[in-house]
């Protein structure tokens, strides 16, 4: 751990002190917390947290709706559970620049099915560019994630859902509790670990989406995301003391969601275990 993870961490927060372009390695000036002042002060950096916010929440508050949907359904069926499951976890198996192409290519304005498949759809036409604009590119880059990663969703979700007493169910449903009065009276207080589990896992992974935007886009249309930034200044621009500081920025970012998720569900995690 400390090799893999601690020297590179310690390693890019000191290099993020540096001037340093990698072309010319000779030059290397050290600059303090210049290159932190640089990047909080551009408005290009918050333009690109703004858009991996968004991503980040729409992506997770869908998936939580769906894959609580997919987790009920595969708790639930008795007949072809192995197929249901199976069929549900597919797109989780796709390797993410794959599901990104397949994606790509569904949206393209030539040949993608999109635009014939919902032309019914008023503001949609078989000429729509998803990719000419904004807001149409970032919908595209949050249904190939949605569409990916919402099997990892619930099958962290239904782990949770195996948990739920069946006797608190059915005590619940022979006193009259309607099926959305145990849901919301039973099953989800009971879940909240697992819940605040499958979102803190989701949150942190689409926090540092990289793959969709790079393969879709390229940051085209102002859909960079804040580890696109980081790629785009230490691969591209081989500023390696701006790139430091920004990959540092990211990990405090990080470290800031995952708090604040944990506080938000208030789980007691030591009662969540059986702990006394």
């Amino acid at each position: 751990m400390l090799l893999v993870t601690a020297y590179p961490m310690l390693q890019a927060l000191y290099l993020s002190l540096f001037r340093y372009r990698l072309t010319t390695p000779g030059e290397r000036e050290f600059v303090g917390l210049n290159n932190y002042t640089t990047a909080l002060t551009d408005s290009l950096f918050w333009n690109d947290l703004f858009n991996t916010v968004v991503i980040m929440v729409v992506s997770v508050a869908v998936e939580l709706v769906i894959g609580f949907a997919f987790a009920m359904v595969m708790h639930k069926i008795i007949f072809g559970r192995g197929v249901m499951r199976t069929s549900i976890l597919i797109p989780y198996g796709i390797i993410t620049v794959v599901s990104a192409f397949a994606w790509q290519f569904a949206f393209s304005l030539n040949n993608g099915f999109v635009n014939g498949w919902l032309s019914w759809l008023p503001w949609i036409s078989p000429d729509t560019n998803w990719f000419g604009s904004h807001w149409p590119a970032m919908f595209a880059i949050i249904a190939s994630e949605i569409w990916k990663t919402t099997p990892f969703m619930s099958l962290l979700l239904l782990a949770g859902l195996s948990q739920v007493s069946e006797d608190m169910l059915e005590a619940a449903q022979v006193d009259g509790a309607t099926w959305f009065q145990r849901l919301y009276k039973v099953i989800l207080p009971n879940m909240r670990a697992a819940i605040m589990v499958a979102v803190l896992f989701r949150a942190l992974d689409a926090f540092r989406i990289f793959d969709n935007i790079f393969v879709m886009t390229k940051g085209a249309q102002k859909t960079e995301s804040s580890s696109f930034l980081t790629y785009r200044q230490v691969i591209e621009q081989f500023q390696l003391g701006m790139g430091s500081a920004l990959s540092v920025l990211l990990f405090l970012s990080v470290l800031i969601l995952a708090f604040g998720i944990v506080k938000l569900f208030r789980v007691d995690l030591a009662q969540a275990r059986g702990e006394s």
